[in-house]
């Protein structure tokens, strides 16, 4: 008898053990969904696309970047507004104005995202600048059919992916740059002879092309994450 009492003692204790464990992994396991539910809220929602300058070095040669002609006290950092959603539209549907004087900073409309900002040469020295659009991430192949168009002193380019059949560049665009150990970075331009007193206007839109052969279903639900550097120097090599 009191050997059957020992027995069932032990697999009561081996059940509370087994239990306290399960209990324990089942609180980990929702901790680790929390931090990664925060994580994840963190990076696709609240982010926001931003304009730096890669260097404190760069204002101090005189570089200034602001987004509005009421205050060009420069800055590090510039970042826009975000749009809570994004439906395919048609460049044709963009207002002539989206580059107008009287617009600054973010001024989004529906479906696409736009931002102006000026960069001045606040020093005595020419500089020469570039500014390289980095792409941070994307979810379900939505930069198959994004554009990102740039105005610079009322003068655009817009760009998009080569399209994935022909590898040519879609109808209208510049191809996203291709750059030996910059993989991420899909548009860049280099600025010359910036002289002192000299002021660039900047306005960045993109939108999702809706008459993109590749914009389609499977985009749905889609995110893109990206930023701009500003920067003296780049290295990394073009190809074609």
């Amino acid at each position: 008898m009191a050997k059957e009492v020992m027995i069932s003692a032990k697999k009561i204790k081996r059940r509370k053990i087994a239990s306290r464990t399960a209990k324990l992994a089942l609180l980990g396991l929702l901790i680790f969904l929390m931090l990664l539910y925060i994580i994840l809220t963190i990076i696709y929602t609240e982010g926001k696309f931003t304009i730096s300058l890669d260097s404190n070095d760069l204002m101090k040669s005189g570089l200034a970047i602001y987004e509005s002609l009421n205050n060009s006290q420069g800055k590090r950092e510039l970042s826009t507004e975000t749009i809570p959603f994004m439906d395919n539209i048609s460049y044709k549907w963009l207002p002539e104005n989206i580059d107008s004087d009287e617009l600054a900073g973010s001024h989004n409309g529906d479906n696409y995202i736009a931002y102006t900002f000026f960069a001045e040469n606040q020093g005595n020295e020419v500089l020469n600048y570039w500014y390289e659009l980095i792409l941070d991430d994307v979810i379900k192949n939505v930069d198959e059919a994004i554009r990102i168009r740039i105005y610079r002193n009322g003068e655009y380019k817009t760009y998009a992916k080569r399209n994935p059949l022909t590898g040519e560049p879609e109808k209208g665009t510049e191809p996203f740059t291709n750059i030996d150990g910059a993989e991420k970075t899909i548009i860049l331009n280099h600025v010359e002879d910036f002289q002192p007193g000299q002021r660039d206007r900047i306005t960045i839109v993109v939108w999702l092309e809706g008459d993109d052969p590749d914009c389609h279903d499977p985009l749905i639900g889609g995110e893109i994450k990206m930023h701009m550097v500003i920067t003296e120097n780049h290295i990394g090599e073009i190809k074609e």
